[in-house]
């Protein structure tokens, strides 16, 4: 692992200039305890949030059972386990589909910048509108979040994200590498 020198200068063989990527920085350069320290809190935070979604999930799901007759209800819990085992795989395979566009043509870290902009102005509306839908959708909301659950493991299971890739590309001047990230 590089250090800075004393003099406050990039590390040798590093670029002058390192560009910061969303809920990375600059670690992501040097791949070294920072960065996977950045990684495991994204993804312990995204698990949390999981979490309580499952709970409250499980709990709204558990009054809509009451509901019905004892019969019905069994059919019903075992439908739900399928659908959420499907809906498990499902999730993982549409991130990792995602995911395998993205390498294709990755991002600079400007529009990588842009895209996470975009997507949390884009996140507002659909938020607050859930809060409805999640209390109409209890019949099925254990499936809904398995699909969560699936896409979430696979976004943090991949081995370098798609702004790595295209960040990297910049920085090194490989192909692609010359549009979007300029030297400030």
């Amino acid at each position: 692992m590089t250090t800075k020198s004393s003099l406050g200068s990039p590390p040798l063989g590093a670029p002058a200039r390192i560009p910061a990527l969303p809920g990375l920085g600059t670690t992501w350069y040097e791949r070294g305890a920072r960065y996977w320290l950045r990684r495991a809190s994204g993804a312990v935070l995204w698990f949390a949030v999981l979490a309580f979604a499952c709970y409250i999930a499980l709990v709204l799901y558990q009054s809509f059972r009451g509901d019905l007759p004892s019969g019905v209800r069994m059919v019903w819990d075992w439908a739900q386990v399928a659908a959420s085992c499907v809906a498990l795989v499902w999730g993982s395979v549409v991130q990792r589909r995602g995911h395998r566009r993205d390498l294709l043509d990755p991002p600079t870290p400007s529009e990588a910048r842009g895209r996470k902009r975009d997507q949390t102005r884009r996140s507002t509306g659909p938020a607050l509108a859930g809060r409805i839908l999640f209390l109409i959708a209890a019949p099925v909301l254990p499936a809904l979040l398995s699909y969560a659950v699936g896409w979430v493991l696979a976004a943090f299971t991949i081995r370098e994200y798609p702004g790595e890739v295209g960040a990297r590309r910049v920085v090194e001047g490989g192909p692609g590498g010359s549009h979007g990230w300029q030297a400030e």
